[in-house]
This record gives C-alpha cells, sequence and structure tokens, in this order.
C-alpha cells in the first residue's frame, strides 16, 4: 500500500500567494529578480528546457524580466 499524495506544492503556491498579497508589488519583484537569476545560472551551465510551463529558459528568462519590470511600476507607483 502506498503513502497518500502530499500536494506540497500546493502549499508552496498558497505561501508565496500569501506572501505577494502582503507586500505586494515589493514581493513580486522580489520573486522574480530571484527566480531570474537562478534561472540565468542554471542557462549559463547549460539548461535549455524547463518545467515551467513555457519551456524555452529564454522565454521564462523574459516573463520574468516583465513580471520584475511590473512589480517595480507597481511599487513605484504605490508609493508616489
Amino acid at each position: 500500500m502506498s503513502a497518500p499524495h502530499d500536494p506540497l506544492r500546493l502549499c508552496v503556491y498558497a505561501t508565496v500567494a500569501v506572501l505577494t498579497w502582503v507586500a505586494g508589488p515589493v514581493a513580486v519583484t522580489a520573486f522574480a529578480v530571484l527566480a531570474f537569476a537562478g534561472y540565468l545560472r542554471a542557462h549559463r551551465q547549460g539548461l535549455r528546457r524547463s518545467a515551467c510551463v513555457l519551456r524555452d529558459v529564454r522565454l521564462v528568462l523574459a516573463y520574468l524580466v516583465v513580471l520584475a519590470a511590473a512589480g517595480a511600476a507597481g511599487a513605484i507607483t504605490r508609493w508616489t
């Protein structure tokens, strides 16, 4: 008999959502920059296909740049 499925991924998504809700655009920017750094490092080490829905690492990097810019713009407009 196998152990029941642990939906850990859903817990991670919920935690990220809460952090984003609480910290707003700053959290979006921070997560996007962190993810960009990780994907850039992996890309430099030879990763070309990702498990991300976008698959191509270059598309993932572009997506993360857009997210970081949107988060930064949201943070700026929130405080001005």
